[in-house]
């Protein structure tokens, strides 16, 4: 087997699916607050769009993407960010945004060059790490403080470091945390990965989903040059299982990243395309979804603080981070489960987790309040 392999831990989401599996096995209804699988359908215009592109001849898609989703792209930058960008030069369709991740490593390392490695914080989403390490790179986390607002500070870390540095990973609004940052941490990063000559990539899957009234910034809105930015109809669409998001930034890595990503096989199909061109022109259901995500924060956030259990203030994301009652989150995992309720501990996500849990929005509102109403 590839030596990255044995380096690896048990993904986490994996457990939890064995977790549930038990559950159910033994009769226990299941409130799954574990995997960010929300249960709200999908808007119904998406799966009408993409069963009206279904061919008669089903033909290999293209991994550059249909014009139309590129345009659609473009256009919800514009809208959304204010951002320009070239559809044809500077966004590339993905098969969801983990895949994209996963493969930008092992499109731009070259550990014989001696930058070989990548940068990302800890607690977070183990694509990360894991890249790196398919990669054959060097996995370099950095734990996140919480008296630091959960921010991976590139400036902070070693000029050493910094140099031998060939990607950066930033999330925000963070998995797990759902800290979020402004404009000037995000112009910071990218001055300082600039300096360093190192390609800073933003993983943005939780950009519309907001609580406040300040929307989250994109790192586009600093730069493209030498940046990537990360999307996903996942979360904003209720689209998960469509794999459908994009790649959008610089244009020379852009027209690279299409050369290397054509020996992957991650080209989408045509007619999920045109699920996703539909679901990126429209604004108006993301609204809608946004205001479930809000009430659905609300309620656990209110219910678990009136049993004395800290909750990590957040403005934005699909979490809910909190503060384990005794500090041994497994523990506190397994009591949870005796009450059909699912949750991550917040070791699943790295070093700086323990002593926290996760709770993905992925319930109903309704289903949340059961969940407060007996939480242990």
């Amino acid at each position: 087997m590839f030596p990255a392999l044995h380096a690896l831990k048990p993904y986490p989401m994996a457990q939890l699916q064995a977790r549930k599996a038990a559950l159910a096995k033994a009769g226990i209804p299941i409130i799954d607050f574990g995997i960010g699988d929300p249960v709200e359908p999908t808007p119904a215009f998406i799966p009408e769009a993409l069963k009206a592109a279904v061919p008669e001849v089903s033909q290999y898609p293209s991994v550059a993407g249909t014009p139309a989703l590129r345009r659609a792209v473009a256009g919800y930058l514009q809208r959304r960010f204010a951002v320009a960008v070239d559809p044809d030069t500077q966004v590339l369709p993905s098969a969801g945004s983990k895949e994209a991740i996963f493969h930008l490593a092992l499109a731009v390392l070259d550990p014989t060059t001696g930058r070989d490695g990548v940068v990302f914080g800890t607690p977070g989403y183990p694509v990360y790490e894991s890249s790196a390490l398919f990669a054959g790179g060097r996995a370099v986390p950095v734990v996140l403080e919480r008296d630091r607002g959960f921010r991976l500070d590139l400036a902070a870390l070693p000029a050493a470091e910094l140099d031998r540095t060939a990607i950066a990973w930033i999330n925000y609004p963070h998995n797990p945390t759902g800290a979020c940052v402004d404009r000037g941490y995000l112009r910071a990063q990218a001055d300082c990965a600039a300096a360093h000559g190192i390609l800073l990539a933003s993983d943005e899957c939780y950009q519309d989903l907001w609580f406040a009234d300040e929307p989250p910034p994109s790192l586009l809105q600093e730069r493209t040059a030498g940046v990537l930015a990360f999307h996903s109809c996942s979360k904003r669409s209720g689209m998960t299982g469509y794999r459908s998001g994009f790649i959008a930034g610089d244009a020379a890595l852009i027209a690279r990243l299409r050369g290397w990503r054509a020996h992957f096989g991650v080209g989408s199909p045509a007619f999920v395309e045109a699920a996703g061109a539909a679901a990126w022109a429209d604004d108006g259901h993301a609204a809608d979804r946004r205001r479930i995500f809000a009430a659905k924060w609300a309620v656990l956030a209110e219910g678990l603080r009136a049993r004395g259990i800290e909750v990590l203030p957040s403005s934005a994301g699909l979490y809910l981070w909190a503060r384990v009652p005794d500090g041994d989150a497994d523990a506190y995992a397994a009591r949870c489960l005796e009450r059909g309720i699912v949750i991550s501990p917040g070791g699943f996500f790295g070093a700086g987790g323990d002593g926290w849990f996760r709770l993905a929005l992925v319930p109903a509102v309704d289903q949340c309040r059961s969940a407060v109403a007996t939480w242990p």
